[in-house]
């Protein structure tokens, strides 16, 4: 026999479909995964290798880009309001992890939000500058890693000193726009005083003003130690094609100015510290506030020569200073 469903019953059965209908999206809707939000000051050319070895890193720890994290990575390509603008955007997307490189972006990230979580990476004074009260304690939404620039500046210009023992002029290439930069510089012309060095600062803000600055050392600056900084990085060939016309020895922090043609570096190895800045992230996404964890140091530092540029200033590294290396460019 066929069964009749009344207008009142009919009513009620689709209600009640339409009431569990929500709940049955909603359960077949995957959980919203935890957002990283990486604000990168350079550009993909200065600072992709050194991103990836982030992620790389994060994958070693289970976190797998687009399963179980969201990367979303942003170029601030230099530009302070740019790096302020994504900070912001961040901020409102209310991401789970926070992750800076370099100075400036570091401090517009801190503008930004107190609440967020911070891991900055390769800030060279992170309690100078502000950002942390101590590297033991941090306080605060912020911690992350110190790559230490300008603590070995007395060690970048003794190891100058080895190539050139007559080295009495030294001129410094620094973006006083940065404070960071600043400070790194001032360490400098601490170390130069007790070494017998003569000190000329070269002031730079911008791009412009790398050419103009090597019209004033060429004829009585005998080496050149430029502060590494985002705007010293994205113009690395320029300024050692400018330093070798100049027939001027350059010193640096890292190891990708010297294979863009610089003769020496000593530093920490940047794609470590982003490998590192992994294993904060990965501790703050598991609970642990960034307050109870200590700002890092590098654990190892790299000397870096490049006998090219030796060989085009006509300069011979003596074998003391080769055997210290811990790569030669050929």
């Amino acid at each position: 026999m066929p069964v009749t469903i009344g207008r009142r019953e009919l009513l009620a059965a689709l209600c009640g479909a339409a009431a569990a209908w929500p709940l049955t999206v909603r359960a077949q809707q995957p959980a919203k995964l935890p957002t990283i939000g990486f604000l990168v000051s350079g550009t993909p050319a200065t600072h992709s290798r050194w991103v990836a070895a982030f992620v790389q890193r994060l994958r070693e720890l289970g976190w797998s880009e687009g399963q179980t994290v969201a990367i979303d990575v942003r170029w601030a390509e230099g530009r302070a309001e740019r790096a302020a603008q994504i900070a912001a955007d961040f901020v409102r997307m209310k991401v789970d992890a926070l992750v800076t490189s370099g100075t400036p972006t570091t401090l517009a990230a801190k503008q930004a939000t107190t609440v967020i979580p911070i891991v900055f990476v390769s800030v060279n004074d992170p309690v100078g500058t502000g950002l942390v009260a101590s590297l033991a304690r941090p306080g605060g939404n912020i911690t992350g890693l110190s790559n230490q620039i300008k603590d070995l500046a007395g060690k970048r210009l003794e190891l100058l000193r080895v190539l050139l023992p007559n080295l009495r002029r030294l001129a410094i290439l620094v973006n006083v726009g940065n404070p960071a930069a600043v400070l790194d510089m001032r360490e400098v012309e601490a170390a130069a005083g007790p070494l017998g060095l003569e000190v000329a600062i070269l002031e730079i803000r911008n791009a412009k003003d790398i050419a103009p600055a090597f019209e004033t050392p060429k004829d009585r600056a005998e080496a050149l130690y430029v502060q590494g900084d985002l705007l010293t990085i994205s113009n690395r060939t320029a300024i050692n094609t400018w330093a070798l016309k100049a027939r001027l020895p350059t010193v640096y922090a890292y190891r990708e100015d010297v294979d863009a043609g610089g003769l020496m570096s000593y530093g920490a190895r940047t794609a470590d510290l982003f490998r590192r800045a992994a294993d904060h992230v990965d501790k703050i996404l598991r609970g642990e506030k960034p307050s109870n964890i200590p700002v890092e140091q590098p654990t190892k530092f790299n000397l870096v020569l490049n006998l090219t540029t030796a060989k085009a200033l006509g300069l011979t590294i003596p074998w003391t200073l080769l055997a210290r290396a811990d790569e030669v460019i050929e």
